[in-house]
């Protein structure tokens, strides 16, 4: 996705004009005497449109259709890392729903950071990971077909940030570091990572 988006910005500064192709090459080395039908998978996202419906679906999957929107989707200085409390009786309702938002942070790098640690509990979650995930759905009924916005009007120049804390993640006492990529004006490449071992960095680099 790294490279679609460069190519992309790249096509916007320069005015380029671009068409897509689609090739259908699953049956190329066989030849089939029955009639194959294909389709395009559930959920794949295809276009805004698909993005916004597919945001939709898990509103009202979880039942949060009628509930107020959260302004942030996750608490600041929240300590799921040493949670307590029982765990969730439905661990499989959890990943499935963590899974979904996995899939979304492609388009939305708003929500980085925080499925990165919500997925850090998949195999053992607890009633306080289900409410965090489920104020990040919240934060997604605000703004539900939030995107990329790819700009051509800035020069092609590459920018990268990268920051880290310390002793972020307080289960093992690692630091997470975070790094961001834009061309000009349009994001390119981000993630946010914990780090094999503690430490602190921080830089701050234009290339």
């Amino acid at each position: 996705m790294s490279n679609v988006r460069t190519f992309l910005a790249g096509a916007l500064v320069k005015e380029w004009e671009v068409h897509q192709m689609d090739v259908h090459n699953a049956f190329l080395h066989e030849e089939l005497e029955e009639e194959i039908y294909m389709k395009v998978p559930p959920g794949f996202l295809r276009n805004n449109l698909d993005k916004r419906k597919y945001a939709l679906d898990i509103i009202s999957e979880t039942g949060l259709l009628g509930a107020k929107a959260a302004d942030f989707p996750m608490e600041r200085n929240h300590k799921l890392a040493v949670s307590g409390g029982k765990k969730f009786a439905d661990v499989e309702k959890y990943r499935r729903l963590v899974g979904r938002l996995i899939y979304l942070v492609v388009t939305r790098l708003d929500l980085e950071n925080s499925v990165h640690i919500l997925s850090q509990f998949m195999r053992s979650s607890k009633k306080e990971h289900c409410e965090a995930a489920l104020r990040v759905v919240r934060y997604l009924k605000k703004c539900p077909s939030q995107g990329i916005l790819i700009r051509f009007d800035r020069a092609l120049q590459l920018e990268g940030w990268c920051d880290s804390d310390w002793a972020g993640f307080p289960l093992t006492r690692h630091s997470l570091t975070g790094w961001f990529v834009l061309l000009g004006l349009s994001p390119l490449s981000w993630k946010t990572k914990k780090q094999p071992t503690g430490g602190y960095l921080f830089v701050e680099s234009r290339i």
